[in-house]
């Protein structure tokens, strides 16, 4: 009896198995080629902006105004507008007296018509200093009159306080020469003391104007003119 449990042939062969590694279920991260544009790009974009703030303070210290972006010179603009603005400044008239007046040579002030910002006044002579620094004093005197006697001067008087000593910080000069015309009438003319300086000043100090007469002044808008501004 044949026995068919059993047989000769050879059972088959496992197929092989793959030389690769079984796939892990571990997500394997980006490469680094993935990271770097952004990265990149972030940088590039930092570096543009710390150029961009060193340009604008370079050319703010070194007064390159001109040389700036029309958006960079607005705001330069802005800003230098707003300094002006809180600026300490008087910019002062003057008011017309006679010698009658008073004794003093002193040009008197226009209060009404003049200007003026943390600086006061002492009776309307005097300009009275609160904030201690430099600044720059500028006087415009304008002599429609002559005198045989002097050259015609204007000079900047400063005193510590109300009751210090007078002292000149400024003067200029100027001179008138007598014109006739063809009939022997005298022609008007004028000339012009103009002065400017920077002085440093202390709170309560005092600025005025002194001339050796009022009558030989011109009065006319803005001929003669007296000012200061903390720099």
């Amino acid at each position: 009896m044949i026995n068919t449990y059993q047989t000769s042939l050879a059972p088959p062969p496992v197929p092989p198995r793959l030389s690769r590694p079984e796939s892990v279920l571990v997500p394997m991260p980006l490469t680094s080629q993935g990271r770097s544009k952004p990265l990149l790009l972030v940088t590039l974009m930092l570096l543009q902006f710390l150029l961009t703030v060193g340009g604008f303070v370079y050319l703010y210290y070194n007064g390159k105004l001109d040389k700036m972006s029309p958006e960079a010179a607005a705001g330069y603009v802005s800003l230098e507008k707003e300094m002006t603005a809180r600026r300490i400044v008087a910019r002062m008239m003057v008011k017309k007296r006679t010698r009658t007046d008073e004794k003093s040579d002193y040009l008197q002030w226009d209060i009404k018509h003049s200007f003026r910002r943390d600086i006061s006044y002492y009776h309307n002579i005097w300009l009275t200093v609160q904030q201690p620094g430099d600044y720059y004093v500028y006087s415009r005197v304008t002599f429609s009159k002559g005198s045989p006697r002097m050259p015609l001067a204007s000079k900047v008087k400063l005193r510590k306080n109300e009751t210090g000593a007078v002292e000149t910080v400024m003067q200029a000069f100027c001179s008138l020469t007598d014109r006739v015309d063809d009939s022997g009438a005298s022609v008007p003319h004028l000339c012009t003391a103009t002065q400017g300086d920077v002085i440093a000043l202390e709170s309560g100090n005092q600025l005025s104007v002194w001339v050796q007469d009022l009558t030989l002044v011109n009065y006319e808008a803005g001929a003669t003119t007296f000012g200061m501004y903390k720099l």
